[in-house]
């Protein structure tokens, strides 16, 4: 086995480290609005479930030198945000929207992708997404290293929830219809692929 110490290991070696083992994982695009209403749109893939009680989940936004991204000051700002799922069919428009834009310009509107209004939310989504959650900030955590904060912890408590009609079939969700798009290393994304059935014990 080779061996590493995190501790001697360099920011960068510790991220394709993780990336590169820490697979696959699911994409939280993002949709958020600043305090001047630009409405932005960033792809996340540090996003997992909390709990269903109360129906939490996570998003961990990395800082920049120090410096908190545009989606993590609104989400804090406004208290708000949508997550959408990301699959094949909008994927390019996705990945578009990592482009590092100023605060007063909408990645949404760079990608041509479509708004669309929220239920319970200000905030609205995009129409091109099979899944789009409203969530409301729960919880807030700065993550530090030697005093210093290199990552925003946020926990969204999701409100409302839409769903494609081809993807929702009684309460249970078509992984054939919804066919979602997961992040690998580097450049790299990976569909579902095979699926194996394999019950739990007693």
């Amino acid at each position: 086995m080779i061996e590493k110490d995190l501790s001697t290991l360099s920011e960068r070696e510790v991220y394709k480290l993780f990336t590169g083992t820490i697979v696959p994982r699911p994409i939280a695009f993002v949709t958020s609005l600043s305090e001047k209403g630009v409405l932005n749109g960033a792809p996340f893939s540090y996003f997992s479930i909390v709990s269903t009680v109360p129906p939490l989940i996570s998003l961990s936004i990395q800082r920049k030198n120090g410096v908190m991204k545009d989606t993590a000051r609104n989400i804090l700002c406004q208290k708000e945000f949508v997550v959408h799922g990301v699959d094949k069919t909008n994927l390019t428009a996705v990945n578009g929207s990592a482009a590092s834009l100023p605060p007063e310009e909408s990645e949404i509107e760079k990608t041509g992708l479509s708004i669309k209004k929220s239920r319970k939310i200000s905030v609205p989504g995009v129409s091109e997404a099979k899944v789009r959650m409203e969530c409301i900030l729960y919880d807030h955590l700065e993550i530090k290293e030697d005093g210093k904060t290199t990552a925003d912890l946020l926990l969204g408590k999701v409100v409302y929830a839409h769903l494609s009609e081809e993807i929702h079939d009684e309460g249970r969700i078509r992984m054939d219809a919804y066919d979602p798009v997961a992040r690998l290393a580097g450049a790299n994304y990976s569909t579902l692929g095979e699926t194996i059935h394999l019950e739990r014990p007693e």
